[in-house]
This record gives structure tokens, sequence and C-alpha cells, in this order.
């Protein structure tokens, strides 16, 4: 089995720089058609909370400078507000016209709130530009829609679930993107089969009110305050932001609630849900066009406005944000600007704290927007936080999709080991605990630096995959570890696929590894059973454990050499606590792995309810919500 503890890389494999880029890399540009200008008024749109200019419209011949600033390079478009629509059929038709006539544009889509959308607009797409992808504004059902209403406070949903009626009729597909506030939070599975239930949609992507920081409401022109900016003004102000901003951890609740019934109600059959296919391709090491999860970040993302401003991401403050103006740049000129621009450059900063995190090739660093706003108000941990819940929830989703209680663990985290590999993991289980199973003898080599280690170099294994039945078995077996591997092979009946007693590595340029046992279930029903017990055994153990020492559950994915396939696992590991260095962690671990193989001989892997359990938080509409 070839098992070594993950390294972590530079900044650069996080966030890519326009400059260092092959010039391949699409760029993600976002044309805010009409500025903030909308015929609806939802109380948290954060585009009527910028400086935008009103009433102008970005013209084909804005469109096509773009292609001439990004010389062969390709373009993503979305059409965007504000509500693109109330720039007119002519208008609209007009700039798709100059993007189907750009080789360099290889997708257009639209974000609208619905609400104009009938058979003419469609009429007018599947001439001009048959390729259209549209995405509609949606919070749910119309409960969760209660942010979403027009000038006079009344609610769009009717209006906005008849064009998704619309849609299927004429057999379009959408992508609906729904905002997670207050109206839905507690109720992730009804809110997610109600989207399921419109044939159009095809596509579910949750997006955070993370607005805690909102203080103030929006500006109004004119001495005559519409009825939704009452609506607005009654919620904020109170204390812990405005009545629909929530936090990170529900947010994280919300998702892996809705994730477990995305795959229990089957629609992961018919729909993409995200952040949820995102942190998934990226436990499976697959990459993901979503820019939260990717390394194509804040410096290949730009946004247009109809005055011609060119700045970065449109979820990041403005002007602050702003890079240079239409008129003026090539590509290496934005380079420059951006930079010069002294927000980007925070912003990259934030993500210095990634390159060390253990979680970093799951979550890609996150949103750099939404790190710079708890940043400033400090609390970054609560984003970082939020994002290790999700993918470690998700995690466990995939390995026991049919137990989802294991999403709900705060023991068992995301701990992948690179790599993490075996020969052939079916012939390995099916010789685990035959008698009758030929068992050669293997290359066995012994060290200060770990047993069966054939390559000759300290923490590098390539191992011969041994079982108890083999003689050569507890020669195999490490004297630290020991303990822990008699534990879960004997009582527990399990398979362990991996252990090591941990080595400090003296006087070695390497990094020191901890003591950890790994442990290969059979079926996904195991896996969930002995996760379940790993963390009733660790929570049974912490109060005996030495102050430097501390015990986690592990999951990991293990990939077999012959079939290519990735099989889940999951590793009990004992590692230094916060506050301790590696000396402390030795002189001491033995005495944990006295107490944790206590535990383990109290338990058995029985039964799928875990120590930690803790129900997906609830959380009652706030006062204020206009429902």
């Amino acid at each position: 089995m070839h098992s070594t503890p993950a390294r972590h890389g530079p900044i650069d494999e996080l966030y890519r720089s326009l400059a260092t880029d092959d010039g391949k890399a699409a760029v993600s540009v976002i044309l805010k058609l009409r500025g903030e200008t909308c015929d609806i008024d939802c109380l948290y749109c954060y585009e009527k909370r910028k400086e935008a200019p009103g009433g102008a419209r970005i013209d084909a011949g804005q469109v096509r400078r773009l292609a001439e600033i990004f010389p062969g390079r390709r373009l993503a478009i979305e059409l965007h507000g504000g509500e693109p629509l109330t720039a007119g059929r002519e208008h609209i038709a007009e700039v798709l016209r100059e993007l189907a006539a750009q080789p360099a544009v290889v997708r257009v889509s639209m974000q609208t709130n619905g609400v104009l959308l009938d058979d003419a607009w469609l009429n007018l797409f599947e001439s001009v530009y048959p390729g259209l992808r549209i995405g509609v504004s949606l919070d749910g059902d119309s409960k969760g829609n209660a942010w979403r209403v027009g000038y006079d406070g009344a609610p769009v949903y009717p209006k906005v679930a008849a064009a998704l009626r619309l849609l299927a009729a004429r057999g379009w597909k959408a992508g609906v993107i729904a905002a997670v506030t207050p109206a839905v939070v507690g109720r992730a599975e009804e809110v997610l089969d109600h989207l399921a239930g419109f044939k159009a949609v095809n596509v579910v992507s949750f997006v955070p009110c993370f607005d805690t920081p909102v203080q103030r409401p929006t500006a109004v022109s004119g001495r005559r305050v519409p009825a939704s900016r009452l609506l607005q003004q009654a919620a904020v102000g109170a204390e812990g932001g405005p009545a629909w901003a929530i936090s990170p951890s529900q947010y994280a609740a919300f998702v892996l609630a809705a994730t477990a019934r995305w795959i229990a109600g089957g629609h992961f059959a018919r729909l993409k849900l995200e952040p949820a296919v995102s942190t998934i391709r990226r436990l499976r090491g697959l990459g993901t066009g979503f820019c939260h999860f990717s390394d194509l970040k804040c410096d290949h993302v730009f946004t247009l406005y109809p005055d011609g401003r060119l700045g970065s991401c449109d979820e990041l403050p403005w002007p602050q944000a702003q890079i240079t103006r239409l008129d003026q740049p090539g590509e290496p000129d934005i380079v420059a600007a951006q930079r010069r621009l002294p927000l980007l450059n925070q912003g990259k900063d934030l993500m210095e704290r990634c390159t060390g995190c253990s979680y970093r090739s799951a979550c890609g660093g996150g949103c750099i927007a939404t790190r710079w706003r708890y940043e400033k108000a400090g609390d970054q941990d609560a984003y970082c936080d939020y994002r290790m819940r999700m993918i470690d929830g998700i995690a466990a989703l995939l390995a026991q999709p049919a137990h989802p209680d294991g999403a709900w663990c705060r023991t068992a985290r995301w701990r992948p080991q690179t790599p993490n590999s075996m020969r052939d993991v079916d012939a390995f289980l099916f010789r685990w605990g035959r008698r009758d199973a030929a068992r050669p003898p293997v290359r066995l080599h012994t060290s200060a630096y770990g047993n069966i280690n054939t390559v000759g170099e300290p923490g590098i294994h390539e191992a011969d995959d041994l079982d108890p039945g083999h003689p050569q078995w507890n020669e195999a077996i490490e004297t630290g570890v020991r303990p822990l591997v008699d534990a879960v092979t004997g009582p527990w009946g399990c398979v362990t696929y991996d252990s090591c007693e941990g080595h400090p590595y003296d006087g070695l340029d390497m990094l020191p590894t901890e003591r950890r046992i790994g442990i290969l279930p059979r079926d996904r029903a195991e896996y969930a059973r002995v996760a379940a017990a790993l963390c009733r055994a660790a929570t049974a153990a912490a109060p005996s454990l030495p102050a430097s020492v501390q015990v986690t559950v592990g999951r990991a994915e293990l990939e077999c050499e012959s079939s290519g396939r990735s099989v889940p696992v999951v590793d009990l590991v004992l590692l230094p606590a916060p506050g301790h260095g590696w000396a402390e962690y030795f002189a001491a671990v033995d005495e944990a792995t006295r107490a944790v193989a206590a535990a383990l001989d109290g338990e058995r892997p029985a039964g799928y309810r875990c120590a930690c359990l803790v129900p997906a938080p609830e959380m009652p509409l706030r006062e204020g919500v206009p429902v």
C-alpha cells in the first residue's frame, strides 16, 4: 500500500494570475447590461447597493471591444443586471448577434428574474442565439421568496413560476439561483423538492446571503419611497445584520441537508446541485468551472458596466474593484492594472492561510469576495469553518449515501492522504480472513522509518499488502501502533489497509508523521458503522488523552491501481494537540494509544449513530420577514 502524508503547495496553485497562465484559460465577463436597473426590487440586492449608472445600456460596440482586449483568449459571457431584459428586445438582439459573431465567445448565459420572460423573448433567443443558457433567480417556494418583491411590495413568485412552466412547455432548460435566507433555513428538503418539481430546471445553485455587515438600507432617489424600500428599511439595522442574512454555519447545514435530499430523493439523476457537485468533483480529484473551487478566481473574472467601467468580480465591493475603462486597455494593460489594484492584492493575500490547510485540495480557497468581507469583520475563521463543515459532510454522504446521519458528525473529518493506493483492492478484500488463500512470502524491510519499506526512502512505502493470516503479519506491524491494529482487526473484525506508529525523522529533512491506522470497509453499510463507532470511541477516549495529543477520525479515499477506481476508507489518527509540538507529542503518544485502544475495546461497529450527532439546525423566520 502506498501512503504518505499530503504536502501543501504555493498560493499559485489556488489563485492563478492572468499574467502567469498560458493564455488558454477562458475569462468570465459579466455584462451588467442595465447596471443596477431592474423591474423588481429584491430587498437583499447587492447591485443596488453599489454606485452604478442607472438607465444606460451596454451596446454591441462595447461587446466587440471585449474581443479586441483579449485576443486569442476564450470568453464566457454572462448577461446580467439589474434585469437584462429591461434593455428591450431589439437591443438584446443586437448584443446577441455581436456575441454570435465573435469566435472567441464560447458560452453565453443570461441571468434573469423571469418576470418579463414570454414567448416573444424565447422566439428571439431561438432565432438569434439558440445556444443561450438561461438562469432564473428563484429562492425556492413562495415562502422562500419572501425577499423577492416588486416596488409595490407584492411578491413576484407567481410570475417567475409561470416563466419556468413556459420554459418547460417550449422545451427549454434553465438553471435556478436560489438565495439561502432565514425564509428557507431548516427547510432544505422541501425547498429542493419544490424547485425540482419544475420540469425546466436542470441546475439548482444555492447561494448564501452572508450580509451581516449590511447596516444601511439602499439609497432612494426621489421623494416617494417605494413600498419595497419600506420593507427593506424595517429589515435593516437589527443586531446581527439585516433580517435576510444568515451565518456561514447555517449555510453549511442547509447545503448538507439539501445534498442529502438530492441523493435520497433521486434528484441527482436529472439536475445538478451546487455547491454539492463542485465539492464532489474536488473530493474526487476532478476540476470544476465554479471559481469558488477552482484556481480561476478574481484575476479571470471581469465585470463591465454600461458607462465603460471594467472591473473584477461583481461580488467585490465597488468602486474599489474597478480596474480600468473599456476604451483604454489591452490585456497587458489589464494585467498591470490588476497587479496595482489594492483590493485584488488584499484578496490574494488572504489565501496565504490556505496554503497550509489540509482541506485545500477539496476547498480550492473559496470566494475571495466573501473571504474579504469576513476578514474585514474579523471573523475569517467562520468562513473557513463552514467550508470544512460542508466538505466533511458531503464526503460522508458520498461514502454512505444510505445513512445520511454521518453528514452531521463533527469528529470524522476529510483528511486525504496523497498518494493513497493499493495494487488490487478487491483481491486484498477477498484474501482477508480466508484460510485457504495463497500467501507467498513477501519482501519485508523494517527500519526506524517504518516497516515494509521496499523503496529505501523514509516515509515512502511500496508495500506488499498483508492480512492477519499471513505468517509475516506480526513482523510487519510496528510495535507502537499494534494496540490499535489488534483492536480493529480482532474484536471489531475490520480490514486494515494501512498503519504507522509515527516517526519524528530526527536529523532528516522530512516532516514528522503521526500515528495512525486505516480501515478499509467491505461495503458502504460497514463504512457507516465503522465511522460511527470510531466517533464514539474517539469521544470516549478524549478525556483520558494527554494534553499534547488529540485523536481524530479521517475520511479519505483509497485508489485501486489495477482498476483505477477509488473506494472510501476511514482512518483513526493521533495528532499533536493545538499548541503542542512534535517532541511533546512523541513523548506522550504511547500513553494516548493505550487510552484510545481501551476506548476501541469498549465499542463495536454496530449501529449508525455517532457520539456527536447534532441534527441539522433549524431557524424560524426572523422578525421582519415580509411573508
